[in-house]
């Protein structure tokens, strides 16, 4: 089973072009909105933005997971991005963040939107996974890598 199963290809940005934090989270809230046409764009961007408030979702090491749960979504949506040019993002460490991955679960996700948010987080903290991303060439390598097991990829 892939590690990512909410991970589509098509969901796959090797350069999003982002000037800070706020356009980042704009940019990814219109490439989901493009895949959720049940959800709106502003709706997204909104839910994102509340969550940032709570606390930055940049997690360190040049890493963000923007999450959220929102009502008419039916199944988790993940949604991963490599930035151009790394922007502030208030991370704990404070290093600039150049890979943003999107988790959106319904309003009535519970625990398995926590368990999601954890496996995102997990496998982001492989060894070497961080580097690996960063010389992806294309979105099918980082596609490739975000959703096939250790052993797979051995």
């Amino acid at each position: 089973m892939p590690l990512l199963e909410f991970l589509k290809p098509e969901a796959v940005l090797p350069a999003l072009r982002a000037q800070g934090k706020k356009q980042v989270l704009q940019e990814l809230a219109a490439h989901a909105a493009r895949h959720l046409p049940s959800l709106d764009e502003r709706e997204i961007f909104e839910t994102l933005l509340q969550r940032e408030r709570l606390g930055s979702t940049g997690i360190g090491e040049g890493v963000a997971i923007p999450h959220g749960k929102l009502p008419g979504l039916d199944t988790l949506f993940g949604l991963m991005a490599r930035l151009e040019r790394p922007v502030d993002f208030e991370a704990l460490d404070g290093q600039p963040v150049d890979i943003a991955f999107l988790l959106l679960a319904p309003e009535g996700a519970g625990a398995d939107h926590l368990k999601a948010l954890a496996r995102v987080a997990r496998v982001l903290r492989e060894p070497g996974i961080i580097d690996r991303i960063r010389a992806a060439r294309d979105a099918d390598a980082l596609y490739a890598l975000l959703t096939q097991s250790p052993a797979q990829a051995a």
